[in-house]
């Protein structure tokens, strides 16, 4: 069994053999239950995780979340925004993916670690300006990768590699439909 940056890669390897054979196997869907706690603060639970048709419900309520916004946009500052979530969520993503690639093709990681930035410019949410979106206008991500055995052109391929399979990326910068109903 090798193992390369705390990444089994034959389980790597035997997930992608799976899921090349059943597609179906690949398909997941992800699930949070959220409450308002008044003002800007929301308290969210995981939900269940689908995966290839199979309901895992031991995920429920496992994790718990909090968010809210800084005293600057009308928050108590009590918790991480749903904005930094968002920044930590495509951070995750790029971890979960640049270890998996890196592992993948041998390359072992010393370290590695992220500086991410995201701007706003809040007249799009709050109705200022209805030509201004009201989400992020950039996000920025600095990568620092120690990998002294891996020429630079290398580590080059792989970040854009990373950049073109990470889904929360993808999720960013691709059209994705986001259905609203009221219950």
């Amino acid at each position: 069994m090798s193992v390369i940056n705390d990444i089994d890669v034959q389980a790597l390897q035997d997930t992608t053999a799976a899921v090349r054979a059943n597609p179906h196997l690949g398909q997941a869907t992800f699930s949070v239950n959220g409450s308002w706690q008044g003002g800007c603060r929301l308290t969210t639970q995981t939900g269940a995780l689908t995966q290839g048709g199979e309901r895992d419900e031991t995920r429920v309520a496992r994790y718990v979340m909090s968010s809210d916004e800084p005293t600057a946009l009308l928050g108590t500052d009590s918790a991480v925004s749903p904005a930094e979530y968002l920044l930590q969520a495509l951070a995750g993503c790029y971890t979960v993916t640049l270890a998996a690639l890196a592992s993948e093709r041998g390359i072992e990681l010393n370290a590695y670690r992220l500086e991410l930035e995201g701007d706003i410019d809040l007249q799009g949410f709050l109705g200022v300006d209805p030509t201004m979106r009201p989400g992020l206008q950039q996000v920025r991500v600095r990568l620092h990768v120690d990998a002294p055995n891996t020429p630079r052109e290398q580590l080059n391929e792989l970040i854009a590699l990373v950049e073109s399979r990470s889904p929360i990326r993808d999720t960013l910068v691709s059209p994705v439909d986001v259905a609203t109903t009221l219950a």
